[in-house]
């Protein structure tokens, strides 16, 4: 997948927090302090990753053919991949491609919109379907667009916490204030979903805008009130959409922590809950086995308050006060079953311990899950 963006457009980031990040993530951390960029280039297949210094090559490779066919510098071009870790990268085959895209970049000198599904298709690897969002906002009076695409759906988790997600926008940001929204709208969407709990060595989301709307640009986060809430509806969207197709997954798993310590607790707590391979199985399994979310917040290391605390699945109060809730019985659990048989599943749980909250996704843990990741490679 080739984007092309209009000279002048501005560029954030934020990328995975693996030590074993792949040759890609390294050259965009080189490339986003510079706030500018005119062209992203990515593949799947191949996460050319701890390929050492022939990965490196093949990242620079990559971006000298696609500033020669965009008109542009190598440090303006953005590189992500995804796929296979430790296998060398085939660039020959993305350099004689990139040519090919180049002839009919869309975006650049017309105001011809994007083929995004194709691009989000592109990206795919054990994705089953194309994942996108839109969104408009407004600046100033300006009405401005805010388009993603994203792929993932296994080795997913916080510290970024998706594979790969690109947002597009035609509003005319600043750097440093694009990179404050961006990071506000990470932390509220791809910092809080998980699939496995790995984290991925090419995790990688970015932010072009281009300025094509036409508004006064603007340098400050402050006055862009409206683009966030837009931005993070979208980024949100796109991360639930990733846990939605967890490899393997048949149900949406939406855990809610209330009570905590604090925020940053309350997240802790909820990503316990949300990782544990007994409350995803129990899920996957129909169970209403409520034991399993006690002993995922007992074992979160999180401050709670068990006579204080209340946990609730699909808002049917299974236990209060340190035990069993007192109306639970039979007629409760089968609600509770009844709920847990549904394509949709929330877990909730007041710590009794202060004021912190957080939401966050996960899916459940099914043989598919075993029998995609078994035969990735073979």
């Amino acid at each position: 997948m080739l984007a092309a963006f209009a000279a002048g457009s501005c560029i954030a980031g934020v990328l995975t927090r693996s030590a074993t990040a792949a040759a890609p993530v390294l050259w965009c951390r080189k490339v986003l302090p510079g706030g500018r960029a005119r062209a992203l280039v990515v593949n799947a297949g191949n996460a050319n990753a701890f390929t050492g210094a022939v990965g490196e090559r093949a990242v620079a490779a990559t971006a000298v053919a696609a500033a020669a066919a965009i008109g542009c510098a190598p440090g303006e071009v953005l590189v992500a991949s995804t796929g296979v870790i430790g296998e060398p990268l085939p660039v020959d085959n993305i350099t004689a491609a990139i040519a090919g895209l180049a002839i009919n970049v869309p975006g650049v000198a017309t105001a011809r919109a994007a083929d995004f599904h194709a691009a989000a298709t592109a990206i795919t690897t054990t994705d089953t379907f194309a994942k996108g969002a839109t969104a408009t906002a407004a600046i100033a009076g300006t009405q401005v667009n805010i388009n993603g695409i994203a792929k993932g759906s296994g080795m997913v988790a916080p510290d970024m916490a998706t594979m790969l997600a690109f947002v597009f926008t035609d509003a005319a940001i600043a750097p440093a204030a694009l990179r404050s929204c961006l990071r506000a709208a990470v932390d509220e969407s791809f910092h809080c979903i998980t699939v496995d709990g790995d984290t991925s060595t090419s995790d990688t989301v970015l932010l072009a805008a281009t300025g094509a709307a036409g508004n006064r640009k603007v340098a400050g986060a402050a006055a862009l009130g409206d683009f966030r809430r837009a931005l993070n509806k979208v980024c949100t969207d796109l991360a639930v959409q990733v846990v939605r197709d967890g490899e393997g997954a048949a149900k949406l798993i939406r855990v809610e922590i209330s009570g905590a310590r604090s925020d940053a607790s309350a997240r802790r707590a909820a990503l316990a809950v949300a990782n544990s391979p007994l409350v995803k199985t129990a899920i996957a399994g129909g169970d209403a086995n409520w034991g399993r979310v006690v002993m995922a917040l007992g074992k979160s290391g999180e401050a709670l308050v068990a006579r204080r605390m209340r946990i609730q699945i699909g808002g049917v109060t299974v236990a209060e006060r340190g035990a069993r809730a007192a109306n639970y019985g039979k007629r409760a659990e089968a609600a509770v079953t009844r709920h847990l048989a549904g394509r949709e599943v929330t877990l909730s749980a007041h710590l009794g311990a202060g004021r912190g909250r957080a939401r966050v996704w996960t899916c459940d843990l099914t043989h598919g899950y075993i029998r995609i990741n078994a035969d990735y490679r073979t």
